[in-house]
């Protein structure tokens, strides 16, 4: 049985905040907070993702990688196919079963990471330079549990949950 929680909440706060989340992700897109200089736009969301991802939690194989990313393995191996086809992962055979494959970010991949990282940070600077320290720690502690519960209301979702 699902409560209906605008019902406890101000409904007009709980418009604004959809609202607000709508152009949010309009704009992410438009923009694809890409960073900013020569590096501006140049790796999509999900290269992005998928490399992040192998150089937090390492190796892994297209499963592993999937289940991690919440997403269908068919779409990491189509996803990956250009990551690997460019230099930036490698298929590396499982150090325990050979027949296993392996994704591993490779040098090149890691350097450009680093790259792409670091313009994505000097964006998040300039678009809150006149932010306090604390301000910001205050929204990435909220966006960080606002994208939990996104995450697990979808993996509910995934399971057949209301």
């Amino acid at each position: 049985m699902t409560t209906d929680l605008t019902a406890v909440g101000d409904t007009s706060l709980l418009d604004t905040l959809q609202h607000e989340v709508a152009l949010f992700a309009r704009r992410a897109e438009q923009t694809r907070l890409g960073g900013v200089g020569q590096v501006r736009n140049s790796m999509d969301r999900a290269a992005y993702l998928l490399l992040n991802r192998l150089d937090k939690e390492g190796p892994m194989g297209v499963k592993a990688l999937a289940a991690s990313m919440g997403i269908d393995s068919s779409t990491v191996t189509r996803q990956v196919a250009p990551l690997v086809d460019t230099g930036l992962v490698k298929r590396t055979s499982h150090p325990e079963d050979g027949r296993a494959v392996v994704l591993q970010l490779s040098p090149r991949g890691q350097a450009r990471l680093e790259e792409v990282r670091a313009s994505r940070r000097q964006l998040m600077a300039e678009l809150t330079h006149d932010w306090a320290p604390e301000e910001r720690e205050a929204f990435c502690a909220l966006l960080t549990r606002f994208n939990g519960a996104l995450s697990a209301r979808m993996a509910g979702h995934d399971r057949g949950d209301s």
